[in-house]
Parts: structure tokens; C-alpha cells; sequence
């Protein structure tokens, strides 16, 4: 067994906007729960550890913000650009708190977040020189050419973290050989979250990947299968995190939370109820409003789901959607059987994408009217292009930017599929939805 150290980092995110929605580096705490199985000493420095970003309701809130120069190819963008997260000193302060490692580990988001990766790993590498750094996550998957340009890694790696991170390691002679056995979802190690500093909820992952494939959407990218864990393992992993943390909000990061709930989330939810383990759920990532039944609305709401996102779109119907989550009437009915197992307006939030290629804002505007009418509340999600997706060649198509060339035109509060930018039409779409988080 190995007991090297490792230092593993999330970096900031540099961007006009930030809200911290439930957003904790699950991916970066599984990985290091798997180096910890493996004998590894792991130290995380989370860039976006500032307890001040915790202080709205259920842990969410606005992260702190350094305003920067804005980067040359947004200086059209009439807004405040910056850093969110800990300040570059407590960085540094942490990074000297660090045992020297043997490898650098950084995870990435956004595509158009990149300057806080670069940031970090410059910043790391000054710390500790000639110590290996390798990036993966998503910047890393979807824009490989990129990182390896501009990043400042030695190694990027696509795709899930597990699968390559061992085989990296290896390459460094940090393992003994690459270790080949692939563990299933259900004897996966439970995520480090006792890295974190400010835990406010539990983060959770049932499942892996989404079996839709929308046109707008990296999830296939990025997690090619889509694979389940048994209920009973997850209910297992609630009682052991209850037992050791006692936090009452669980917040599900699963794409497809409720595909095939018959035989998923509900026996989840029975078996937590069958154990005594109370919990307030959320679902940030949104839930397909079309596997809505009046079953599975009953048990969300005897579950104490109290943060419901249902993730729309738009609800037109016919050639014209970029999804496969909707068809006619589904809304409709979903929400109907929400309201009646007692969810309330405020309680029913449904992600209606602003800034589609080509969108005519008179099909948003009846979107977001449909969805008041229905009683739920509209929640408008800004459209970021994404490399790779089916949607990604008329977004190109049709941006004012050289979307191919740089990442930082992937923002989504650029809005870049907007051939003319107007902050009069921006501000008529979000009054008229009733504002946004974020």
C-alpha cells in the first residue's frame, strides 16, 4: 500500500456570474475516495470553499467575488468580470499547508472556465515545481486540444476520472502497474467528502450518464453508459453518511433521477423510509417531466422533496425541440400530479432554455406563460454551446463568435447564439419569468 501524497484541486470559476446551486466537486471527491481505497495520502484544496457562499436557503448562496480585467475576446461584454471562490492568498496559504506531492491532480467545469484552471495549476506549479499535474473533468473532455495548449498540464485526461487517473498514475511510476480491475457503481468507494471544510448537504449520485440523448446535452460525452447503483446501496450510503455527518439535505446529481423509477428511486425511497431515515431531497440537475406519475409525485412528496427542478426546455412540442424529454401533454400532467400530492407554486421550478440557436423569443415568452399557468414557476437556464453535442454545429453556425476557437465564447451570459445582443430583450425574457437564480 502506498501512502504518497496527493493534492488534489477544484479550481475557481472566473466568469461575469456565479451561484453556488447544491454544487460540491462530487466527481473530484470520488476520485479521491478511490486514491484514499488505495492507500494514498489525499489533500484537496477547494478553490470554492468560501463559507460565505453557504448562507442562503439549504446551504446555497453567492460565492464571493474578485472583480479581474476582463480577458480580451469579452471586452464587448458591458459587465463586471472575476474570480469566484477564496481569495489567490488563502489559495496559496492552503497550498503551503500541503505536504509535497508526488502528483497534482485538478479537476475542471465549464469549458469557458478555464482561466481558473490555468490560474491554479500556475499558482501550483510555483508551489511545487517539478511535481506532474493532471487535468481531467469537463473543460479537459470536451476541449482536449485546448487544455493541452493552454492549461499548463503535463497530462489531460478525458473522460471519467476512475477509469483514467489509475492508469496516469501508473505512467509516473506512482502505482506499481496500472491496477485493471473496474469496479461497479455498487462497490465504488464513497465520495471523501470529509475533505470538505463547509458540508452543508449530502451530494449523491445514484446513477451514471442519462439513457436520452438531447441535443443540447454533454451527459453522453462525458459519461457514456448510462449505469445504476442498486437501491439498497444507496440507501446504505444515506444511513452511513446520516450516521456520521447528521445532515438533514440530500441534493441528487443524478441526469436521469427518475428513468425507470419503478424499479429505482422509488424502492430507494422505501427502503430509506423502511430504515427510518428522514431526509430533505433536492434535485438541482432537473428531473424529466414525461416519468412524472402520480405514484412517483405522492412519493416525492412523502420523501421531502422540498427543491424540484424539472428540466423542460421549452413546451413546444413537435420538430422543433432540441430535447426528448417532453411531448405533448406530459407537462401538463406532471405538474398536475405534483400539485396534487401538495407541491406547491414555489416548490415546482422548470428550466426553460434562453438563448437557443436561432430561438424566437415568442415561443420562450409562451413557454414561460404555459408553465405560470400551470402553477409551477418558470426558471430560465441560459443556453452554453457545448463542443461535441448534436446541437453544437448550429450554434457554431450561428454565433457572432468563433465558438471552435476559444472557450470563453462558450458563456452563456454572452448569450453567443444571439446574433444581436440586447439587455432590453434580456431583462423583458427574466421579468416576465419572474427572475432567476443565479
Amino acid at each position: 500500500m502506498s501512502h504518497e501524497p496527493l493534492l488534489l484541486i477544484n479550481p475557481w470559476i472566473y466568469d461575469f456570474a456565479a451561484y453556488d446551486f447544491f454544487a460540491r466537486p462530487l466527481g473530484l471527491l470520488y476520485l479521491a475516495g478511490l486514491l484514499e481505497a488505495r492507500g494514498f495520502a489525499v489533500h484537496l484544496v477547494d478553490c470554492l470553499d468560501a463559507p460565505q457562499a453557504r448562507a442562503g436557503r439549504f446551504g446555497t448562496g453567492r460565492y464571493p467575488k474578485e472583480i479581474l480585467p476582463t480577458p480580451s475576446p469579452l471586452k464587448d461584454i458591458p459587465r463586471r468580470y472575476g474570480r469566484y471562490g477564496i481569495s489567490e492568498e488563502e489559495f496559496q496559504a492552503r497550498l503551503s499547508r500541503t505536504p509535497y506531492p508526488r502528483a497534482i491532480l485538478v479537476t475542471s467545469l465549464m469549458t469557458y472556465w478555464y482561466p481558473g484552471v490555468t490560474a491554479a495549476i500556475r499558482l501550483a506549479r510555483e508551489r511545487f515545481p517539478r511535481v506532474p499535474v493532471i487535468l481531467g473533468g469537463i473543460y479537459a473532455t470536451l476541449c482536449p486540444d485546448h487544455a493541452r495548449r493552454h492549461s499548463g498540464a503535463d497530462l489531460v485526461l478525458s473522460g471519467p476520472g476512475e477509469d483514467a487517473v489509475p492508469a496516469a498514475l501508473a505512467s509516473l511510476g506512482l502505482v506499481s502497474e496500472d491496477p485493471d480491475e473496474k469496479l461497479d457503481l455498487n462497490s465504488f468507494p464513497y465520495p471523501a467528502l470529509h475533505l470538505l471544510n463547509h458540508l452543508t448537504f449530502i451530494p449523491l449520485l445514484t446513477s451514471r450518464g442519462c439513457p436520452l440523448t438531447c441535443s443540447y446535452c454533454a451527459s453522453r460525452l462525458l459519461q457514456p453508459r448510462h449505469r445504476r447503483r442498486t437501491p439498497s446501496a444507496v440507501a446504505a450510503e444515506l444511513a452511513y453518511w446520516q450516521g456520521r455527518l447528521s445532515l438533514p439535505d440530500v441534493a441528487f446529481y443524478d441526469d436521469a433521477l427518475l428513468a425507470r423509477a419503478e424499479d429505482h428511486l422509488l424502492p430507494i425511497l422505501e427502503e430509506l423510509a423502511r430504515r427510518g431515515l428522514n431526509f430533505r431531497c433536492h434535485t438541482p440537475n432537473g428531473l424529466h417531466a414525461r416519468f412524472i406519475t402520480r405514484d412517483v409525485a405522492r412519493w416525492l412528496k412523502r420523501a421531502d422533496f422540498r427543491t424540484l427542478r424539472l428540466g423542460v426546455e421549452t413546451t413546444a412540442v413537435g420538430e422543433t425541440r432540441v430535447d426528448e424529454k417532453l411531448a405533448q401533454g406530459e407537462l401538463e400532467a406532471a405538474v398536475a400530479y405534483l400539485r396534487e400530492a401538495g407541491f406547491r407554486r414555489e416548490e415546482m421550478g422548470v428550466y426553460l432554455l434562453l438563448g437557443l440557436p436561432c430561438q424566437d423569443d415568442g415561443e420562450l415568452i409562451q413557454s414561460i406563460r404555459r408553465v405560470k399557468e400551470l402553477g409551477a414557476t418558470p426558471v430560465l437556464a441560459q443556453y452554453s454551446p457545448i463542443p461535441g453535442t448534436d446541437l453544437w454545429p448550429q450554434a457554431a453556425a450561428c454565433s457572432r463568435y468563433d465558438l471552435a476557437f476559444e472557450p470563453l465564447y462558450h458563456n452563456s451570459s454572452i448569450f453567443p447564439c444571439w446574433l444581436e445582443f440586447s439587455w432590453e430583450r434580456l431583462t423583458r425574457l427574466k421579468r416576465l419569468a419572474g427572475g432567476e437564480e443565479g
